[in-house]
């Protein structure tokens, strides 16, 4: 008892702990919604667990990200994946099978049913057509798609991303000479930073972003200090940051004419992307810049070697900003060369494309301007030097403009940035007021709880004393039950003492009835016997009675082979009670033949069970009908025992034609097999 109440108090507690909890789950809830793990958690767990390896393997990724849309259920998380196989084509420059996986996935946005999460999608599919526009060198083109990512990513539900498509659409701005809006999104990127409380070593590509634009500004001061900046997070970056940063710094020196630290970064750059073989696009971008530096350095078999090697790898990708460059490369390489005619060629054969930046089209004129300085054409050399004076000149005015609308733009975003702060501040004190009447919520929740508790406990004490009262009362009826058997014993005693003075015969019935009266006694406290004890009792009952029925009583009983009776249990008086009112309202006044059946077969399921007369059968009119005690025990007895089982036992009494043509009344019962007879504890 002590044991029990131990155990109950502990389940007690455990019932409070988990109860608090779910209060404040519940709470919780009201303001942040329920949470439940979905696809798309799964996806950005693979996201997070993958991005490293984008840079470093794009192969791995290819197949990894392959395998999980095989087992993707939601359709928003499989094309999410398909996204993510895009961006590793596009690391192995596979530009078509990176289109083709972004057409698949807008398809599938433009036919669903507008929502945050198809906004989401809809952003990583634009910010990875933009990434693929730079890559061919369709800078107009990333602008539109970066801005379209953008604005998707504002009306999604993931905006943790934001300030990676600010770095893209500033990276894009840059490519197209609008460096003001390039230092606008790089500022905003830093802006989104300190509102998603992104740590510092994640900041560097806004960091050598921002030194880029100060790098076309020609402020190398500036351009300086933010590429210390970057460098300081150089071992936490990934192989095509590190690209990145490498390249874009040895640029900022052959901006300053510092061919010989120009060349140190390059040289650096191009032993990175060579230790991945998936970083082709960067290799050969680095292979072009050597071949320019080493040109300017006039050493002519270096500059040939990295422009050839090169070449072929930007004619096939067909990425019209690095052949223009490249081109542009070659003809000042076959005039240092001293070879005019390859010059010519490579002039009618250099391509056009419809933008060219104002840096690539002055290093073309100054090398055309040689060209026809070389061949003697002084008036057409003359056109291109004053072009490019032009072009200074209009260089120069554009970034003195520029300067001026970076500064103003710089101003304005520290003025918004300081209302960003006082309104964050605001909502700040309103989470603070929110959070206080959470607080209140919860306590109400704990005090209906305490309460609910104190109900649980006060009905448990209740059924307690009641089960107490019950013990009670059951120990007094057992002793009574030992007085009420002193009395039989002492009967049985008086008749085994008598029966010396009777013939065999009259002793032998004697013996029965009291072998039939003992046995009775003690069924009365087994709920359950086997079935042969059953059948013991029943034969014995059914002999004491056969002098009453005459010699044309007949009984056959018939019992499956394969039933073992001493190891099958059914309830006690099952099969005695139907036998006794059988033969006492069915047979024992009947006239003729006498017949009782008992038939005991084994089925699939368990045993049935039959007692079969041909007593008339069941008639509720009947003078012989009884009180229904016997039944109404055999049917209470089941109800007790069904309770704590899956298969019940099922009884039936009805009717049967027989087949001389008379009608007796069958009583069937089913026993499933492996039926649990023992009664539970009640609580």
């Amino acid at each position: 008892m002590k044991e029990d109440k131990m155990e109950n108090i502990h389940l007690i507690f455990k019932f409070l702990w988990y109860s608090v909890l779910f209060c404040i789950w519940g709470v919780s809830c009201t303001s942040s919604g329920t949470y439940k793990k979905t696809q798309m958690d799964i996806y950005m767990q693979y996201y997070d667990f993958i991005i490293d390896s984008l840079s470093k393997n794009p192969s791995y990724v290819c197949t990894r990200t392959a395998r999980q849309m095989s087992v993707a259920t939601d359709s928003v998380a499989y094309y999410h994946y398909l996204v993510l196989l895009a961006k590793a084509y596009m690391f192995k420059s596979e530009m078509d099978s990176a289109k083709l996986s972004m057409d698949r996935a807008e398809v599938f946005c433009d036919g669903a049913e507008p929502s945050s999460l198809i906004n989401d999608l809809y952003a990583e599919i634009y910010n990875m057509r933009g990434n693929v526009c730079v890559r061919q060198g369709l800078t107009d083109s990333s602008v539109v798609c970066f801005q379209k990512a953008f604005d998707y990513r504002l009306k999604g539900s993931n905006r943790d991303m934001l300030h990676d498509i600010s770095i893209n659409l500033a990276d894009a701005f840059v490519r197209t000479g609008h460096y003001d809006k390039g230092a606008m999104w790089y500022r905003k990127a830093l802006s989104y930073c300190d509102s998603l409380k992104i740590p510092e070593e994640k900041r560097f590509p806004v960091y050598y972003g921002l030194a880029q634009v100060y790098m076309e500004l020609r402020d190398f001061t500036s351009c300086d200090h933010y590429y210390e900046l970057a460098a300081r997070q150089y071992d936490k970056m990934l192989p095509f940051e590190k690209h990145i940063y490498l390249n874009n710094r040895g640029n900022s020196y052959y901006f300053r004419a510092d061919y010989p630290n120009a060349l140190e970064f390059f040289r650096k750059s191009l032993l990175l992307a060579r230790s991945y073989p998936d970083m082709i696009f960067e290799e050969h971008l680095t292979e072009m810049n050597l071949g320019e530096t080493f040109l300017l350095m006039n050493q002519v078999d270096s500059a040939a070697y990295y422009l050839n090697l090169c070449s072929d790898f930007f004619r096939s990708i067909e990425n019209q900003t690095a052949l223009y460059y490249l081109d542009t490369q070659l003809i000042e390489l076959a005039l240092k060369q001293n070879n005019l005619s390859l010059a010519r060629k490579r002039m009618s054969e250099a391509i056009q494309p419809d933008y060219v930046e104002p840096n690539m089209q002055h290093i073309r004129n100054r090398y055309l301007q040689h060209y026809f300085e070389e061949v003697g054409d002084f008036k057409q050399a003359y056109y291109y030097q004053m072009e490019n004076q032009r072009i200074d000149d209009s260089t120069r005015n554009e970034r003195i403009k520029m300067r001026t609308a970076e500064i103003d733009l710089k101003y304005s975003q520290d003025t918004t940035l300081m209302k960003q702060k006082i309104f964050i501040q605001q909502k700040e004190n309103e989470v603070l007021a929110l959070n206080q009447t959470l607080y209140l919520w919860m306590f109400a929740c704990i005090c209906i709880l305490g309460l609910v508790v104190f109900v649980y406990m006060y009905n448990k004490r209740q059924r307690f004393l009641l089960q107490m009262k019950s013990q009670n009362m059951i120990a007094t009826l057992r002793m009574e039950n030992i007085r009420n058997r002193v009395s039989p014993h002492f009967i049985f005693n008086i008749l085994n003492r008598e029966m010396g003075n009777y013939t065999d015969e009259q002793a032998g019935n004697m013996r029965g009835l009291v072998k039939l009266m003992r046995r009775n006694l003690e069924l009365t406290e087994q709920l359950c016997v086997t079935m042969a004890e059953e059948l013991d009792f029943v034969n014995t009952f059914i002999n004491l009675e056969r002098e009453a029925l005459g010699d044309s009583f007949i009984l056959s009983t018939s019992i499956d082979a394969a039933i073992h009776l001493d190891q099958e249990i059914l309830p006690s008086m099952m099969i005695q009670i139907p036998i006794e009112n059988a033969i006492k309202h069915a047979l024992k006044d009947k006239e003729g033949m006498k017949r009782l059946w008992i038939d005991i077969k084994k089925t699939g399921e368990g045993i049935c069970v039959k007692v079969r007369d041909n007593g008339g059968g069941y008639r509720i009119n009947s003078a012989n009908h009884g009180t229904g005690t016997g039944i109404k025990v055999i049917l209470q007895t089941i109800q007790l025992l069904n309770a704590n089982n899956k298969k019940h036992i099922d009884i039936s009494i009805t009717n049967v034609q027989l087949e001389d043509g008379e009608t007796g009344c069958e009583f069937a019962v089913f026993l499933p097999q492996g039926y649990d007879y023992n009664l539970k504890k009640m609580v």
